[in-house]
């Protein structure tokens, strides 16, 4: 556990080693049984609300300690299982950070339900972080307006998202002239309202309830908004949303591991013969695990440094899963090659640990970026 106060973290999760085990015990009673159903379509609210019960959601928010050693830890537990699943933890919990870092009072007052798995939100910033970065225009523009702003746009690839529930999102504020002024950043309730259209099928993660947004003069009212401007308070924050990203490629790797480990008993004779074997696999991903959980001691550190070193261990996180989720099917053989199997399930998982943003390219991008900036003219 960090070095926070048991004292100050609001119950029923102060002891993290309950936590985890809650976590995981659902993870295999519950979810287990239903990955491939997820990984065909099915959307598993009811599953993600037993495990805002046991805790998932709860760990990297300040009113429950910062722990965000715990909240890695517990997405980990959940992507061991059905990476999707833990992908759309991760949506929530960056949600439920945005939430609490708002300071809003009234999206504070939200985020009991949100915690528990009560109500469910995701987050709608891939195509701003990639447009802060200058790889794509920003999707969302806003106009101000009495009392709030006026948003209209499309955003495509919002994931954990369904009508009734609530996504973060950011949009452009530009000036009369077209020049851009600033970006605010706010929770978009989707009501009637917003217009959801269904992506094209993808070839896993299709439990993940993807949809596009299409806004047309939607009223973002001061309860909605979570930072205005936006830049600073995306600044702060990055770290921490990259940081926890790595709790998915983290099961996907352990998960795919114990696959390997699986059939050592009748395959190991044969499979002494392939690379990247089960133990040094483990020895790389131990030593990720534990680059990151110092990381997770200090997620807001605003410094180039630390931002670097996220970057990095989450770079190494997304290749480490491609790595292990294809010796893991080596491993395994025509078994793993099953539709019904979890190694070609993993396969899939690993390859949109590599693409979602920041995907890989953006990762290296952005670490270049990071380290011209540090080279005088």
């Amino acid at each position: 556990m960090n070095s926070v106060a048991v004292s100050s973290i609001t119950a029923p999760w102060a002891d993290d080693t309950k936590v985890l085990a809650d976590v995981g015990l659902v993870a295999q009673q519950q979810l287990a049984p239903a990955a491939k159903r997820i990984d065909e379509g099915y959307y598993p609210l009811d599953i993600m609300a037993s495990l805002g019960q046991a805790g998932a959601y709860a760990g990297h928010l300040d009113q429950h300690g910062c722990r965000f050693d715990l909240a890695i830890s517990a997405m980990s537990e959940i992507s061991r299982q059905c990476g999707a699943t833990g992908f759309m933890t991760w949506c929530h919990d960056v949600c439920g950070l945005y939430m609490e870092q708002s300071g809003n009072p009234a999206l504070l007052a939200r985020l009991g339900d949100h915690t528990l798995g009560r109500t469910f939100g995701g987050t709608g910033l891939s195509n701003p972080m990639k447009a802060l970065a200058g790889i794509e225009k920003m999707a969302f523009k806003a106009k101000k307006v009495p009392g709030g702003y006026s948003v209209s746009g499309t955003l495509p690839w919002v994931s954990h998202i369904a009508e009734g529930q609530y996504c973060g999102a950011v949009a452009a504020v530009d000036r009369s002239d077209g020049s851009r002024s600033h970006e605010i950043m706010f929770l978009l309730d989707l009501d009637e309202r917003v217009s959801l259209r269904a992506c094209p099928e993808f070839s896993g993660m299709e439990g993940t309830s993807t949809w596009a947004i299409t806004l047309v003069d939607y009223f973002v009212s001061e309860d909605q908004m979570i930072a205005d401007p936006a830049r600073p308070f995306i600044q702060r924050i990055r770290g921490a949303f990259v940081l926890l990203q790595v709790g998915i490629a983290a099961g996907i790797i352990q998960g795919s591991i114990d696959a390997m480990r699986e059939v050592e008993p009748t395959l190991g004779h044969v499979n002494q013969y392939l690379h990247n074997r089960p133990d040094e696999l483990q020895a790389e991903f131990d030593d990720l695990v534990a680059r990151t959980m110092v990381l997770a001691k200090t997620p807001y550190d605003g410094s180039k440094e630390f931002f670097l070193d996220v970057l990095d261990v989450r770079s190494q996180g997304a290749e480490l899963c491609l790595k292990a989720s294809q010796s893991s099917l080596l491993h395994q053989g025509a078994k793993g090659y099953l539709m019904s199997a979890s190694p070609q399930r993993r396969i899939r998982e690993a390859h949109f640990v590599a693409i979602v943003t920041p995907a890989i390219k953006h990762l290296r991008w952005e670490m270049a970026k990071q380290m011209r900036e540090e080279v005088p003219a």
